[in-house]
């Protein structure tokens, strides 16, 4: 089971105890995936545009507690009355009026996800998503997301509207309002991990070059002082440089903090730096 089927089946086991919170999420699904069809003998038909059994089950048992609908039912029953009224077009957003409190918003973004979200493995990359049926209703996802401090950004990918949420961080927070807390925990867990073995694999690489960068200065060093020495040059140089290669000679491995250290009296890595590039220099002029 991927990730994201992972989510959906616990957000599936969410369920409201206040009404006005369940009218929420129902009208969320509704608006994201539902249908409504009239069949030939006056009866009505409530159905869902996915094939999640998540989402499916989760729907009905909504509108059985919520409007005491069950798998019989009329146009001219009150409780379908009821439904269509609260509902409103479905192809709209849903009613600011259902959107009034906190625990609304979360389970508006409940439904949602499970109507029409999506979430990538955490293992593989950092990325949320919610299809949009209209502008209105990716206009509606982002203002809640924000609501929660949760910045959600809008796309149009072959002719659907999406909303979209790539920052780690954001997408836990998210699936922690949604009400999902064993996948936030199981998603924070393995962003961790990710983050710091990236994180450590860079310092790798990056100590790698360094040595690569300090051993291929060094062997350049010991060639340049070489070449002055066999041609005499080196025993001409003042104190200080003939120092700085012998020392060099015969340490070949040592950092310019540890040459520094060796030198009498003991100079800085700048100045041990200094000497070195000097000796090059000097070498440089006579190689040419």
């Amino acid at each position: 089971m991927s990730f994201s089927s992972e989510v959906k089946e616990e957000l599936a086991k969410v369920l409201p105890q206040a009404r006005h919170c369940r009218l929420a999420e129902i009208s969320a699904i509704m608006h994201f995936a539902g249908q409504i069809g009239a069949n030939g003998d006056g009866s009505v038909a409530i159905g869902f545009s996915t094939s999640g059994s998540s989402l499916i089950k989760k729907g009905f048992t909504l509108l059985e507690i919520t409007f005491n609908i069950g798998k019989s039912l009329k146009s001219s029953d009150p409780e379908f009355e009821a439904f269509t009224r609260a509902m409103g077009d479905c192809y709209d957003k849903v009613s600011d009026l259902v959107l009034k409190s906190s625990c609304c918003k979360r389970a508006f973004l409940r439904g949602a996800f499970l109507a029409s979200g999506s979430v990538s493995d955490p293992g593989k990359g950092y990325h949320l998503e919610f299809v949009c049926r209209n502008d209105a209703q990716a206009d509606q996802i982002v203002k809640v997301c924000s609501d929660f401090e949760i910045p959600a950004r809008m796309t149009v990918r072959r002719g659907e509207n999406i909303v979209y949420v790539k920052e780690g961080e954001m997408i836990g927070e998210l699936l922690s309002v949604m009400g999902a807390q064993n996948s936030y925990m199981d998603f924070e867990n393995r962003r961790i991990y990710k983050d710091v073995s990236n994180t450590v694999n860079r310092r790798v690489n990056c100590e790698t070059s360094n040595i690569r960068k300090t051993v291929t200065a060094a062997s350049r060093q010991l060639d340049d002082i070489r070449y002055l020495e066999e041609h005499g040059i080196l025993q001409t140089l003042p104190d200080t440089l003939r120092e700085a290669a012998y020392g060099r000679l015969e340490h070949p491995d040592a950092t310019l903090s540890e040459l520094g250290a060796m030198m009498d009296p003991p100079v800085g890595k700048s100045g041990i730096n200094h000497r070195l590039a000097k000796l090059s220099e000097i070498a440089g002029k006579r190689y040419n």
